[in-house]
């Protein structure tokens, strides 16, 4: 039996990209594009008409831009994965952002450079198909009603060191999905939360800068962008900036952040077991950390460190997570003490720090 091939529609106002964006998609077996579009109005329009499996949306168009139409489209077709397309500037970070709390599945930046067609194509494919899979992936082989993600069961879990007491701080790692999980996680974390709150959510510059000040708005406890040196505090938030990977290190009596720009780790930089690393060696045990929503395994084997010297790990559970890759991971692994929706997260965190 023939596998379905996943059906995509591309929206873009701009020749050259739907032509790259067309181009890249093309290049893998598995993906169709069944239609273009070159504003908000025809995306909306050829949603309904072509019932793709998932849509690719510009955010700045004529008539109706890319917020404008995603709304729509939720509203139509409230599962509909939808990726949009953003450009690496501040207006851009904050456009993303905003369609990511109304409903985004995911975003790309475009490239820089798009006078190098292969480049540009290149760039494209390999952002935009693996998010592509992932979104849709076994959703569109799976009947009604069934869960569309293949899950093992999680195994025995690996030996663990006896605790060493109430946790001194707590790690939060994610990715696709990661900024609407966060802004769901953190508003309901108190400002009295007595500890130091450290994030990777993978994100390129300027994105985690505006993702920071969005969700310092948004939450009792003060979140903003780390910096190289920075103290780390009990009731501050610290957002891993993009491009840089966050260590964390032990002196003459404190810790403090130490920002790198070493290799990529899971193709990634941030990366979330850079700082599970780090935290293992300065923290041991008397660490807290929770695996949200995201692509890939990135945080598995920092969660394996964790474990091992006895800290307590959580993972968000799959009906919740947009893509149940790196808290699968973790769960599967049997590392996770437990593996919770969204909503209970927050006071199950409170209560591990508080016992």
């Amino acid at each position: 039996m023939t596998t379905p091939k996943i059906r995509v529609l591309v929206v873009d106002d701009s020749a050259l990209v739907r032509r790259l964006v067309t181009t890249a998609l093309r290049e893998a077996p598995d993906l169709e594009v069944v239609g273009v579009a070159a504003d908000g109005v025809e995306a909306v329009e050829q949603v309904d008409a072509l019932e793709p499996d998932v849509v690719t949306l510009d955010i700045e168009m004529p008539r109706l831009d890319g917020l404008g139409a995603l709304t729509e489209i939720r509203e139509r077709h409230p599962r509909l994965p939808v990726i949009m397309f953003s450009t690496l500037t501040e207006r851009g970070a904050a456009a993303t952002l905003e369609a990511l709390s109304r409903g985004a599945s995911d975003y790309v930046t475009k490239p820089s450079n798009t006078g190098r067609i292969a480049d540009g194509i290149t760039a494209i494919r390999d952002q935009l198909v693996p998010r592509i899979r992932a979104l849709v992936g076994m959703r569109k082989l799976a009947p009604a009603g069934v869960r569309t993600a293949v899950s093992r069961p999680p195994t025995a879990p690996p030996a663990r060191r006896a605790p060493v007491g109430r946790p001194e701080v707590l790690l939060i790692g994610c990715s696709t999905g990661g900024p609407d999980a966060l802004a769901r996680l953190l508003p309901k974390l108190p400002a009295d939360l007595g500890v130091p709150v450290l994030v990777v959510q993978h994100m390129p510059p300027v994105f985690t800068t505006m993702l920071a000040e969005r969700l310092d708005r948004s939450s009792p406890l003060t979140v903003r962008e780390a910096a190289d040196g920075d103290p780390v505090r009990a009731g501050e938030v610290l957002i891993a900036p993009g491009d840089h990977h966050v260590r964390l290190r032990s002196a003459a009596g404190s810790v403090r952040v130490v920002l790198d720009q070493g290799p990529q780790e899971n193709f990634c930089r941030p990366a979330v077991d850079v700082l599970f690393r780090s935290a293992a060696e300065v923290y041991g045990g008397r660490a807290l950390a929770t695996v949200l929503t995201g692509m890939g395994q990135d945080g598995l084997e920092g969660a394996r460190l964790l474990s091992a010297a006895g800290a307590t790990i959580m993972a968000q559970d799959e009906e919740t997570s947009v893509v149940w890759g790196m808290p699968g991971a973790v769960a599967t692994a049997g590392l996770a003490h437990d593996v919770l929706p969204l909503d209970q997260l927050p006071a199950r965190l409170l209560g591990a720090l508080r016992a």
